[in-house]
């Protein structure tokens, strides 16, 4: 028998948002693990908020909520905020009951420089690493290491000589004619997003005006243990591996890491071994700086063969964090999305190895 379409608005709803989420939903075991993350953040927040005035919209629930922009690919916060008010989902993610107002999309560019920045994304990036140590996961002996371009906000149009003072020509989409022109990073500069660089990767590639984001993983799991965010120049890789390898938990402990041709430079070879690490790096065909104290053992094969499943975090971050170019102007708050697009990354990564958010939640 057909049924009949009779909708009538109810006034009063008796069943909680806490029954509409399926009890085996993955964001129930994901909301716990990060509720009791945040909880130790306590002091963080406290440090960048004022004693009197009016209250603001608690700290957790905007890093939750821009988790969420995370997971599911939201591309702007307006976007994120109206999704928010209408799927229960979210709200019961967040923290917002059925009948809570959602607060403006504004809120986030008011808190950007407060509470999204790089040091408060990488204290919530460092216990999530944390988490993944305490569960081990994470592996302090071999890791590997590579970088990638993140597009900038800017269009070629906004890269100017840095002593060109004329007016921009009227319109909404001028005309602007560079052909022929020599544009270089020394003498041209982003009126758009200053901390971005002309940059390509080959030598037939297209020049693009972009960020350098560079990563440390772990080789157990495939979890990253670091992030960076720099300038796009031709030493940035190797620069921000030997950085991050030097911040590396227990540094007296002998480690290997896996990179690919890039890093084949004797710069880079003698400053992995200061830092007591075996640099399992490609070798160029020609001009190598490896030698045969590192390729002739079976450890390195299995380095150069794991060091791969780093693309699977780049390729991770650019589809579903939305990383792909940067809807951020400047580096710093740049760096300040990575980390938190990365800390997501592994919590999505982590809840897939056996059981892990399991035992967390218990």
């Amino acid at each position: 028998m057909r049924g009949n379409q009779d909708f009538q608005g109810a006034m009063f709803s008796y069943i909680s948002l806490e029954e509409r989420v399926p009890a085996a939903h993955p964001l129930r075991k994901l909301r716990a693990v990060v509720d009791a993350l945040l909880a130790t953040m306590h002091s963080e927040f406290e440090a960048v908020y004022a004693r009197r005035g009016r209250p603001s919209v608690p700290p957790e629930m905007l890093l939750k909520a821009l988790l969420l922009q995370i997971l599911f690919s939201i591309r702007s916060e307006r976007q994120l905020v109206e999704a928010v008010n209408y799927n229960l989902l979210y709200r019961w993610f967040v923290g917002l009951n059925i009948e809570d107002k959602v607060w403006d999309h504004s809120t986030f560019s008011a808190n950007r420089e407060r509470l999204f920045n790089e040091d408060l994304a990488r204290a919530f990036f460092e216990r999530v690493k944390l988490s993944a140590q305490w569960g081990r996961l994470a592996s302090d002996e071999h890791f590997s290491v590579d970088g990638t371009l993140i597009e900038a906000w800017a269009s070629h149009k906004s890269f100017k000589r840095k002593d060109d003072d004329s007016d921009t020509p009227p319109g909404r989409n001028p005309e602007v004619d560079f052909k022929g022109q020599e544009r270089c990073n020394d003498t041209h500069q982003s009126t758009t997003d200053a901390d971005a660089r002309l940059f390509k990767k080959s030598a037939g590639d297209k020049s693009r005006l972009c960020h350098m984001g560079h990563i440390l993983m772990e080789n157990r799991n495939g979890l990253i243990v670091d992030v960076e965010i720099t300038h796009a120049s031709g030493t940035a890789e190797r620069e921000a591996a030997l950085a991050m390898l030097g911040r590396r938990g227990n540094r007296n402990k002998r480690a290997t890491v896996g990179a690919d041709k890039g890093y084949d430079s004797k710069a880079f070879i003698k400053g992995c071994r200061r830092l007591l690490v075996t640099p399992h790096v490609a070798a160029k065909d020609k001009h190598s700086a490896v030698d045969a104290r590192v390729t002739r053992h079976e450890s390195y094969k299995t380095s150069l063969k794991v060091r791969k499943r780093i693309e699977e975090a780049f390729g991770w971050i650019k589809t579903v964090g939305g990383l792909a170019k940067t809807k951020l102007i400047g580096q710093a708050k740049l760096a300040g999305q990575a980390l938190l697009c990365f800390a997501t990354y592994n919590l999505v990564r982590m809840g897939s190895l056996g059981g892990w958010w399991d035992a967390h939640h218990a």
